[in-house]
Parts: structure tokens; C-alpha cells; sequence
């Protein structure tokens, strides 16, 4: 254990404590977010970043101790444990290099070696292996070895299967193995070819070589998704003469070894060793690409959850359709469902003075503020028809272009259904476009992460992974922003920490017979809610108008006493509005340290607590740009080369990001036109949902690309 601790430590640069700390908590059964939030000062107030990293490393060390073991135990077993073996288990710093010491001793599946054996070569290998005759000597001692019955029809035949032994017991080597696997993740190649003559998107790698350490993440995905789909044949290519002298170097105990002993070594080296390290140089290349697809993926997620609310707004939304017309749902600012309809407007046969009327009847019967559309099939059309309806209206009303990916995911899913029974698939897509308006957030959980589509080959990564990572983000965002505890979902409850599935039903459930919360400990009386569940989840959920103000703030119930502590030393009597809206004039002026101790809390604790009296209630969301409000409309005709709009970031990839100007068609910015300062990664500049200005680079309006800048935009 305090090895795992230690190492965890170096990794993420954090104190031996630090990482000792969080490590006992997690394994209290303590969640990410409350740790995060509310233990502060066992950890040192590592970032909800950090603890999950730490948490992902004490799973993987651990996977690699028990590993550790195993081997031990499975060597031991066969007789064959030294000090030397049981040392470099111990010393090993992966599972590659424990597999590797494990090779010798693993069973064999039948090889050519194990052929060998069987015909009674072991001591013939050995002659080669250990070079302490000629090749002349071990010829001329081959014909002992030839035996009729056996197999062995010449001296040739036994010198070959010796050579086979001898190949195996080279690529059992495990410092060889670990000294070639270095050198060729150095100096080795990637090397693609084209399997077709046609363009496709592969063209770039039609014949492509980069240095497999210089391979970027975006390259490796695009590289397997075209040798699954057989356009592309992809390889390592290594240097075997370079090769070859490390190989001899390692195993070799002469400068010159013998022509036998070199021969059993490249057939070793082609047959065994390359072959199997180049699977592994594979999979590590694709396991790094992985990791930073899914870890762009998670940030764009994030960045996409955290979009603020549009809080006081009744929206009317279009989910639009050719033949089967747009899909309209009216939603009051609390997300209610107040009228929905079918308004054909996107095809030349449709009657639009008909759908005008209809959408005007909408707007001023529900005081709609705001027009959500759909970006998807027909969006191009409704926009154009809604731009057109706002310039005759005589009122002043805006419209949006909404992402509507993953809607359709959830309209047809159980939870679709079991909100809007009587509804039909299209009608409740249009409501979850009004809703993820208002509250991304809370719309947005009702969604598998995987299928909003902010990332780049989320398809072609480890799904497992995936979900975990974007899970883990959604956990992190909802605790971030916090709950109201009598208005959220189940799906969104379920979200917050120390709270599962069933507990969010209930807690649901025990709203609905009993009406709302009027305090946090109210929580204690939903069923299978227990007091630990109670610890990890109560800081999270608010309760607007409530007995208790601090009932709607991110300050945890533990510390409420603290909080009573701090106003009684101000002069006050009890934590009310009135007293904490006076409290909150002096708070700039409160030595944390020295009160920190008066009350009985840790300094990093009275701080949040000191942030949260300023401004209770308060949403971290709000203090980042809302959507972009439009009344007019573009096409890609109308951009000229030069011209500098505004438009919103939808999706950020490694080499830059997807801006919507408008146009109904994304512009590419390339991550050589974010900046005129170097930029390494696009997430430095820009996240999802950035209002950027752009310049118009060029326009293919046959291949519907859009080239940006965001250079000299001002």
C-alpha cells in the first residue's frame, strides 16, 4: 500500500499525504465530488480533476500488485522462484514487464520448439544457446541426435528444431524483449499504404510514414478505422540490421557469435520477438490514442454541460421536417409543457401564410421570448422561414440554432416514454430541444454522453473507458452546479453524490406523496436513503425558500454549526436572511485563518463557506456567455472570403474546432489559423461553446467546407 501511495504521489505530483489521504477516503466509500468539495483539508484541496486520476491509478496499481502476485505464486509453484525473479517482479513497473519475466514459465500452447523438445533437441539448443563449442563441434555432434523414430531424419533436421529452441529461448528474454520494444518505440515507424485506388477520406494516408514516437492520437485513430474498413494496410517498420546488433548484443556472450547461434536469432527476432512487440507497440499507440480521444471527449462534454441556463424564458421549439412537417412544442420558463403542434413550412408546396399564422398564435398565446430550431434535417429550411416570420412580427423576439444530437436517443428511450406517454417520438424531441435551452444540464443527463457527439472517433475508442470518463463528467458537472431537490428528475438526481438509481426514484416518489422538501433532512425519510448517502449527497442539493437559507447553498449540514458560530461571533443570533445579508458586508474582512480556529473548521472550508454566504443560490454557470440570439439569417452563398462574423464553438478536435457561424454548415478553424502564437492543443485556446470571432478563409460549396480563422479578427 505505501508503495501504491508513493508512486501515485511522483505520478501526479502531489505530497506522500496528499495521496495517502484521498486513498483512505475513496476506499470509506466516499465519492469524487464530496471529497472534492468537502474534505478539503484532509486532502490538501486536491481538484476533482486530481482525485480522479488518483482514483483511476490505485485501481491500475492494484490490478498490477494482484498481477504481481499471481506470477509470483504461479513461478513458485513450478519450482522455479530465485531471489533474482521474486526482485524483479517486485521491480517491475507494468504488466508488460511482468508478463515478460512470466514468459518463461508460462505454459506453452505446442510450438516448434516444443516439437523440438519432444524429439529430444534440449541439449543441441543448449550447445548453440551457450556457445561454448563451434559451429563445426555442433554439426558434427547433431548426428547424435538423429533418430528415425523420433522424427529427426538427418543432422539437419536436429540442428533446425535446435535452432527453433534456441529462437524461443531468446524471445523469452525479458531484458531483450524490454531493450527492443525502447528502441523500436524510438526509432521505429508507422507505415501506411492504400489497399484501393480510390479517393477516399484516407487519401492522406495512402502512403504515409511517421516515427511511431511522433505519431499524433488523430493519425492513429484515422490509421485503424481505415484498416478496418480495408482501405489502408498499417505496420511498424524498424531498422533489422539496427535491430539485430541490440539483439545480438543482449543475448550473445561473444562479440562474434557463431553463424548457428546468429541464425536461431533472426528467425527469433522476425518470427517471435518483432512480431509480438509490434503488437504491443499497437496497442500502446492506439491505448495513448484512446485516451486522448476520450479525454478531449470529456472536456468537450463538460464544457458543454456547464453551457449557462436561459432562466425566466418561455421557448418555443422546432424540430424540423420535410415531409413530416416541424414539430413544435411551447415550454414556460420552468420547462412545462404548454402547447405543442405540426407547422409545414420547410417545402415549396407547403402553405406558408398557414404555418406564419400558426407559429404567430403560438408565440402570442404563450408569450414566447425566445425560437429554439433543430440543427438537423430541415434545418437550413426553418431557419430561413423563422427569419423570415420574426421581420413581420411586431414584437421582439430572437431565435437560436440548438444541437440537437442525442434528442432522437432520448425521444425513443423508456424514459421518453415514461415522461411523455401520450406524445410521439418527434413531439418529444422537440420539448427536449426547448429544455436543453433552458437547462442543458438538466436536459442533457437524459442522455447517454456518447451520443451528443462532441468529440472526435468516440465510436472507434474503448467504450468502457469512455463511459466511465463521460460518467464521471456528467457526476462532476451536476455537483458542480448543484440540484434543486423538489424540482430535478430522477435521472438528474441520480447524478449527485452518494445517490443511486432506485434512491432517485424515491426520492421522486416521496415528493410527489408528500409533497416538497422543506429541508435537507427531510432526505433521512426517504427510503434507503441512509445516513452515509445522506453525508455524500446532502451538500449538493438545494432548497429554494426554504426553513433553513443555508438549505440553498453548497455549505454541507456538518458545517451549519460552524456557520452559526461565525454569525454569533459577528453578533448575531441565528443564520436568516436578514442576518446573513447583513453578515455579508464584513466577510472581506474576516481573518480566515484566526476564525478558522475560533469556530472549529479548517481554513479551505471556512473559505467555501465564506463564498457560498456572499452569494447563496448562486450557479457557477451563470458568469460564462449565453447562447448567441439571432433574427437574421446566412448561407454559404452569402460568405465572401475575409468577412469576420460571430459564431459559437461546437466541437473541439485535436487539430482545431467546429464553429457554427450561422450558416447551417460548420466552418473548420485548423489549429495552425486559432492564434498567431504557436498553440499545442486547440483546448488552450478555445472550449465548446466559446462566442469566437472568425474570418472567412475560403468557401467549397460543392464539398460543404468552410475554412476559418480566428487571425486578425478585429
Amino acid at each position: 500500500m505505501t508503495d501504491i501511495v508513493k508512486r501515485i504521489a511522483d505520478e501526479l505530483g502531489i505530497k506522500i499525504q496528499q495521496a495517502k489521504s484521498a486513498v483512505e477516503l475513496v476506499d470509506a466509500g466516499n465519492t469524487i465530488p464530496f471529497i472534492s468539495r468537502y474534505r478539503k483539508e484532509a486532502t490538501g484541496g486536491l481538484s476533482d480533476d486530481v482525485l480522479r486520476e488518483l482514483e483511476k491509478r490505485l485501481i491500475s496499481l492494484r490490478k498490477l500488485e494482484e498481477r504481481k502476485t499471481e506470477v509470483k505464486r504461479l513461478i513458485e509453484e513450478a519450482g522455479s522462484l530465485t531471489q533474482e525473479i521474486e526482485k524483479s517482479i517486485q521491480s517491475a513497473a507494468s504488466l508488460t514487464e511482468v508478463d515478460d519475466i512470466y514468459r518463461p514459465f508460462r505454459p506453452k500452447r505446442r510450438t516448434r520448439a516444443s516439437a523440438a523438445l519432444e524429439k529430444g533437441l534440449g541439449p543441441l539448443a543448449d550447445m548453440i544457446v551457450e556457445q561454448t563449442m563451434s559451429d563445426a563441434e555442433v554439426l558434427r555432434r547433431a548426428e547424435e541426435f538423429v533418430d528415425a523414430e523420433k522424427g529427426v531424419g538427418s543432422a539437419e533436421e536436429a540442428v533446425d528444431g535446435a535452432g527453433d529452441i534456441a529462437a524461443e529461448v531468446f524471445s523469452d528474454n525479458a531484458e531483450l524483449r524490454g531493450q527492443l520494444r525502447r528502441w523500436v518505440m524510438q526509432n521505429g515507424e508507422i507505415v501506411s499504404k492504400a489497399l484501393t485506388d480510390k479517393s477516399t477520406v484516407y487519401d492522406t494516408y495512402y502512403d504515409f510514414s511517421v516515427l511511431v514516437r511522433n505519431i499524433k492520437p488523430h493519425q492513429t485513430m484515422a490509421l485503424r478505422r481505415g484498416e478496418k474498413e480495408k482501405m489502408l494496410s498499417v505496420k511498424v517498420d524498424a531498422d533489422e540490421q539496427n535491430a539485430m546488433k541490440i539483439f545480438l548484443r543482449t543475448v550473445s556472450k561473444t562479440r562474434q557469435p557463431g553463424a548457428l547461434f546468429t541464425q536461431a536469432a533472426l528467425d527469433s527476432y522476425k518470427r517471435l520477438v518483432f512480431p509480438a512487440i509490434e503488437r504491443e507497440i499497437r496497442n500502446a499507440i492506439a491505448e495513448a490514442a484512446d485516451e486522448q480521444a476520450i479525454n478531449l471527449f470529456a472536456e468537450n462534454l463538460k464544457n458543454l454541460l456547464l453551457q449557462p441556463p436561459l432562466k425566466g424564458k418561455s421557448v418555443l421549439a422546432l424540430d424540423p421536417g420535410f415531409r413530416t412537417g416541424n414539430k413544435a412544442a411551447v415550454v414556460d420558463p420552468t420547462g412545462k409543457v404548454l402547447d405543442t403542434g405540426v407547422v409545414y413550412m420547410t417545402l415549396k408546396n407547403h402553405d406558408m401564410e398557414k404555418a406564419n399564422a400558426q407559429l404567430s398564435a403560438l408565440i402570442e398565446k404563450h408569450s414566447v421570448d425566445i425560437i429554439a430550431i433543430g440543427n438537423g434535417t430541415a434545418g437550413r429550411e426553418t431557419e430561413l422561414a423563422v427569419s423570415a416570420l420574426i421581420k413581420k412580427l411586431g414584437r421582439s423576439i430572437s431565435y437560436v440554432i440548438v444541437n440537437e444530437a442525442g434528442a432522437s436517443v432520448y425521444s425513443a428511450s423508456k424514459l421518453g416514454s415514461d415522461e411523455f406517454p401520450d406524445f410521439d417520438v418527434a413531439l418529444r424531441s422537440a420539448v427536449s430541444i426547448a429544455r436543453r435551452l433552458q437547462d442543458p444540464l438538466a436536459e442533457l443527463v437524459k442522455i447517454e454522453p456518447n451520443a451528443i457527439g462532441v468529440g472526435q472517433y468516440q465510436h472507434d475508442v474503448n467504450q468502457k473507458q469512455l463511459s466511465a470518463s463521460l460518467d464521471g463528467v456528467v457526476e462532476y458537472c451536476v455537483n458542480e452546479v448543484g440540484v434543486d431537490l423538489n424540482t430535478a428528475s430522477a435521472p438528474l438526481l441520480k447524478q449527485v453524490s452518494g445517490i443511486s438509481g432506485a434512491v432517485a426514484e424515491n426520492i421522486v416518489k416521496y415528493r410527489e406523496q408528500s409533497g416538497r422538501f422543506t429541508g435537507r433532512k427531510g432526505l433521512l425519510k426517504v427510503p434507503k436513503l441512509g445516513g452515509k448517502a445522506f453525508e455524500q449527497c446532502a451538500g449538493f442539493l438545494r432548497i429554494l425558500d426554504g426553513e433553513n437559507i443555508l438549505d440553498n447553498t453548497a455549505i454541507h449540514p456538518e458545517s451549519y454549526q460552524a456557520v452559526n458560530k461565525l454569525l454569533k461571533l459577528s453578533g448575531y443570533k441565528k443564520a436568516d436572511k436578514e442576518s446573513i445579508a447583513k453578515l455579508r458586508s464584513r466577510l472581506d474582512a474576516v481573518d480566515t485563518a484566526k476564525t478558522a480556529a475560533d469556530i472549529g473548521v479548517g481554513e479551505m472550508t471556512l473559505k467555501d463557506i465564506i463564498a457560498e454566504l456572499k452569494k447563496p443560490g448562486r450557479d457557477p454557470r451563470e458568469s460564462l456567455d449565453g447562447p448567441e440570439l439571432r433574427v437574421d439569417v446566412l448561407s454559404m452563398e452569402d460568405l465572401k472570403e475575409g468577412m469576420v462574423l460571430t459564431g459559437t464553438v461546437r466541437n473541439v478536435i485535436d487539430f482545431g474546432a467546429f464553429v457554427d457561424i450561422g450558416v447551417h454548415q460548420d466552418g473548420l478553424v485548423h489549429i495552425s489559423q486559432l492564434s498567431n502564437s504557436y498553440v499545442k492543443h486547440p483546448m488552450d485556446v478555445v472550449s465548446v461553446g466559446d462566442i469566437v470571432k472568425v474570418k472567412v478563409l475560403s468557401v467549397d460549396l460543392e464539398k460543404k467546407r468552410i475554412s476559418l480563422s480566428m487571425k486578425d479578427t478585429d
